[in-house]
């Protein structure tokens, strides 16, 4: 069954039950206690009847008042006893103000007062003096009907308020959770294409070196090429194992590790000159923001790295520069290789430009009109972005 149909069923029983105990609760008044005369078939007609349209007091109010007034007017009129009803009417003016606006609460206040006024107008002073008695009672119920209407409404508001509050909560959560899983993507990606790329060269050089002449085996040449790999294996494993302790639940932010800046460039160009490539490096750049030093490193790694993999030629001269200029860190990397305007499209590009713009930047990357590619960066040094760039 839908929930909201039984909801509705549920709060129908529980006004029927409450109409038929009322009902109850009159009777017993009505034979019990003299305010009136005890009712004849005529009375006991009105005073069941006036309680059964309390059964839909919360899905119809105004309807419920408006057939249980007449039916309590002509009962009070044939002067039945007067308090057996009165539970009734009660709660039938605390449903109108619990479920209505304060404007239409003091008009059927005022009205039924009146009305009652009327009905008591021939009885004299006692009827007045009854009249004070009744219109307390009608007030009080209006009145408590009221404040905990403005209660509900101000708890439904307050509880909104938590609601939203916590999916804005969850949803910042979740944003968070994103961008990390980015960032640790494309840090994983730029370690691992570079190591992996200069792993594969040096593997090439030991290989040629054996296969080319094995009668003059140069075994230092070996040897060497192997301790780079080894050197590289060992460099690589450091820094994943810098970059991987963010997915630690219990390992503290200061645990990562400082970011890679541009001190750090100096090793990316010996590198790439280790694996072949003639690296021209300038970086009279100095003291930049960690996030705009970190993004600036991963772009030379990635710009060298893809030079080392597509250039296609021994000779291959790859132009590093760094500069500050009109309040922006310019990197440019430009090589002279014969592959690298075809190579296949990848995450390195992407990476670059998601890197830059987490900083505010701006890059541009293709091949040169004769051949070679260029890459070119430019990083604001005032950024917001600190914790978003690794």
């Amino acid at each position: 069954m839908n929930p909201v149909r039984a909801t509705t069923m549920s709060v129908r029983r529980q006004d029927a039950f409450l109409a038929a105990g009322l009902a109850v609760l009159a009777s017993v008044v009505a034979v019990s206690f003299g305010s009136g005369r005890r009712p004849d078939a005529l009375g006991w007609a009105l005073l069941l009847a006036l309680h059964v349209p309390l059964a839909w007091r919360r899905r119809a109010p105004l309807t419920v008042l408006c057939v249980m007034i007449p039916l309590i007017a002509v009962y009070h009129r044939q002067d039945y006893d007067h308090s057996a009803p009165t539970a009734a009417s009660m709660v039938l003016l605390y449903t109108v103000a619990v479920t209505g606006s304060t404007r239409r609460t003091v008009t059927i206040g005022c009205s039924v007062v009146g009305l009652m006024l009327v009905l008591k107008a021939d009885h004299g002073m006692a009827g007045v003096a009854e009249s004070f008695q009744i219109a307390g009672w009608i007030v009080s119920m209006l009145v408590l009907g009221g404040y905990l209407r403005v209660h509900r409404q101000l708890t439904d508001a307050a509880l909104e308020r938590a609601e939203r509050a916590e999916r804005t909560h969850e949803e910042e959560a979740r944003r968070r959770v994103a961008e990390e899983r980015l960032r640790i993507a494309r840090d994983l990606h730029d370690l691992l294409a570079h190591s992996i790329t200069l792993i594969g060269v040096r593997t090439s050089v030991a290989a040629h070196v054996l296969t080319e002449d094995p009668d003059r085996l140069d075994r230092a040449a070996v040897a060497k090429a192997l301790d780079d790999i080894a050197d590289t294996c060992r460099a690589a494993r450091g820094e994943l194992r810098t970059t991987l302790e963010v997915l630690r639940e219990d390992g503290p932010p200061d645990e990562r590790g400082p970011l890679p800046g541009l001190g750090a460039l100096p090793d990316l160009a010996a590198t790439a000159r280790d694996a072949g490539a003639k690296v021209e490096l300038a970086v009279p750049a100095d003291a930049v923001p960690a996030a705009v030093g970190a993004a600036a490193y991963r772009i030379v790694q990635e710009a060298l790295t893809n030079a080392v993999r597509h250039g296609g030629r021994a000779d291959l001269t790859v132009r590093v520069g760094v500069h500050e200029r009109d309040g922006a860190l310019h990197v440019d990397v430009t090589d002279d290789g014969l592959g690298s305007g075809a190579a296949p499209p990848g995450f390195g590009l992407v990476g670059m430009r998601e890197r830059v713009r987490s900083v505010g930047g701006t890059l541009t990357a293709g091949p040169l009109d004769t051949r070679g590619f260029h890459v070119n960066a430019v990083l604001p040094l005032h950024t917001n972005g600190e914790e978003e760039v690794r």
